[in-house]
């Protein structure tokens, strides 16, 4: 069975002592239904749309063919309103019967076939957000009943019940397992919230413990290409998990080739985990850095990931010398951007770089420092 893993969604504001257990050592990355599917159990009137289980096959088909899987996103998660709506007898959870006639034990079956992993949802509270059995007071049983199906993920969601016993009721969860053997605006306001919070949030999160500003959305019609590029760097920026919630037999083309740009992800998925941070704010345009790898132990450098973003409405040139933003390594960097792959050349700390940034939308770009280029080549050095 494959190892299961805990994902604490909801919980930004509570550090909370995690597990080493080699699990999630860098960002997750996968599909899950929510943010485009949402609860709708109506499959008569909605049969393509629906929360049953042959959404989640067809889903898992498009992640093992059409070259997402190769890319990274190795998930299917199942979200709220999948359960019966009382627990069996013996108080073990149940899938709705209708909508999952073959239970999830076969769709764990079927995602396995595919090379990927399945993921599932529950809440902490006495009831899910859609109002469906929580784990209240069903801890264990929940916990064996998950690694009895063979799912290898879980969204523990904080519904219906009292804050305070996040702390206590997360971790317990956690153990149990291991015991087992949206639109524009919405998007905006999570970067707001993660900006004022990125204090608290960043100690928190590190390989085997990641912040989860929410799903990934594209692909959905809610939000242009320049959005999907930004909401795509930020996270990656971020080092949060990359879970699409989008519909992957209609993704188009240009945002398929958003999802799946190699140097973007490979951001997100660097193996040091750190948090970037908002370092400049002026007006609305917003600068991040983010350390990652490569990275030389002796003398102290690493390579840098930056992000531009313009939350305006209209297309701003803004500029800015890379010492002033924490890049100052005296023999400078080679620039690459990363959302075309163009080489933007040598810059040394104290010069000016430019960057044209489309109304919601990003420039993207990596700072190695030249060291690497004439010493190292492509090889990674852990700091």
């Amino acid at each position: 069975m494959l190892g299961l893993q805990l994902f604490l969604i909801v919980v930004l504001c509570y550090r909370v002592s995690s597990l080493n257990n080699g699990l999630a050592r860098t960002p997750p990355m996968g599909w899950m239904s929510w943010t485009k599917f949402y609860c709708e159990i109506d499959c008569v009137k909605y049969p393509y749309g629906c929360i049953n289980e042959d959404l989640y096959k067809s889903q898992a088909d498009r992640l093992a063919e059409d070259g997402y899987r190769e890319a990274g996103y190795v998930s299917v998660h199942i979200d709220d309103c999948w359960m019966a709506n009382e627990r069996a007898p013996n108080g073990s959870l149940l899938a709705n019967a209708t909508r999952f006639p073959s239970g999830i034990p076969a769709l764990a079956d079927y995602v396995h076939q595919k090379g990927l992993k399945l993921g599932i949802y529950e809440d902490y509270g006495t009831k899910t957000c859609g109002g469906y059995p929580g784990s209240y007071g069903y801890i264990e049983i929940d916990a064996q009943t998950f690694a009895a199906w063979r799912v290898d993920y879980l969204k523990l969601d904080g519904c219906n019940i009292d804050v305070e016993k996040y702390p206590i009721g997360y971790p317990q969860m956690e153990v149990a397992l291991n015991n087992t053997g949206r639109s524009w605006k919405s998007i905006a306001s999570i970067i707001d919230y993660y900006d004022k919070n990125q204090d608290k949030l960043i100690p928190a999160n590190k390989p085997g413990q990641w912040n989860d500003p929410d799903m990934i959305i594209v692909g959905n019609t809610e939000i242009t290409e320049d959005q999907s590029k930004a909401q795509m760097t930020i996270w990656s920026i971020w080092s949060a998990p990359l879970i699409m919630s989008n519909d992957l037999r209609t993704v188009t083309p240009e945002f398929k080739a958003i999802l799946l740009n190699p140097r973007v992800i490979a951001v997100d998925q660097d193996p040091l985990g750190i948090m970037g941070r908002l370092v400049a704010k002026i007006g609305l345009v917003s600068i991040y850095v983010k350390k990652m790898t490569p990275c030389d132990a002796y003398l102290k450098i690493c390579s840098y990931a930056v992000a531009v973003l313009n939350k305006g409405t209209r297309q701003v040139t803004t500029s800015f010398k890379f010492n002033n933003i924490g890049l100052d390594y005296p023999s400078g960097y080679n620039i690459l951007e990363l959302w075309d792959g163009r080489k933007m050349g040598r810059f040394q700390p104290t010069d000016t770089y430019q960057a044209v940034v489309p109304p919601t939308g990003v420039h993207f770009i990596k700072a190695t420092p030249t060291t690497f280029s004439r010493k190292m080549g492509k090889t990674p050095f852990d700091f």
